[in-house]
This record gives C-alpha cells, structure tokens and sequence, in this order.
C-alpha cells in the first residue's frame, strides 16, 4: 500500500487529524450506502479534484471493502462525465499499478 495521502497532516498535527479519521469513520461506515459505494464516491471525487493521491488510498480502501475493478472504473466515468478529462489523468496516475 502506497503512503496515505495525509501521512505528513498526521505528523504534523496528530490532535486534529484524530479529529478527521473520527468523522471519516463516521461517513464511510455502512449505512443506507454500503462503504463500498462511498468510498468509490470520494474517490470519484479526488479525480475530479486531480488528487491521484487520494485516487488510490481510496481505491485500495474501496477494494478491500469489496468492490470490483469495473466498479472503479464506472465510477471514474461518471467523474469524467460531470468533470472532464482532467480526472482520468488523477484517475490513471493514482491507479498506476494498483489494478494489474
């Protein structure tokens, strides 16, 4: 697994970043949307937001909470429909050798 994205924010400011991984946890459990489906939703979002990074953390998160390579990538069309072209460079760069 690559690096967290925020691994230098916990480093930095341990305090609030605990803060953060209670409301993540908080927003990713399984509800009336599957974990899954959520985290392919903010992944979707980070390649909008041409945050590869992010891209991948959430992708590997997504896949160990299930979540199936077409998925990924319906999600990520969706992201391209709404946001462009841009988001398929975050997307192909974060899941540069996460998906072979």
């Amino acid at each position: 697994m690559a690096d967290h994205p925020l691994t230098t924010m916990r480093k930095l400011d341990p305090g609030f970043m605990k803060h953060v991984d209670e409301t993540d946890a908080l927003v990713y459990c399984d509800g009336a949307l599957p974990r899954r489906i959520k985290l392919l939703i903010a992944m979707a979002f980070d390649a909008a937001n041409g945050a590869p990074g992010g891209v991948r953390a959430l992708a590997e998160q997504a896949l160990q909470a299930g979540a199936t390579k077409e998925e990924i990538a319906e999600a990520l069309r969706v992201a391209f429909h709404l946001s462009g072209v841009g988001c398929l460079y975050a997307a192909s760069f974060g899941l540069k050798d996460l998906l072979d």
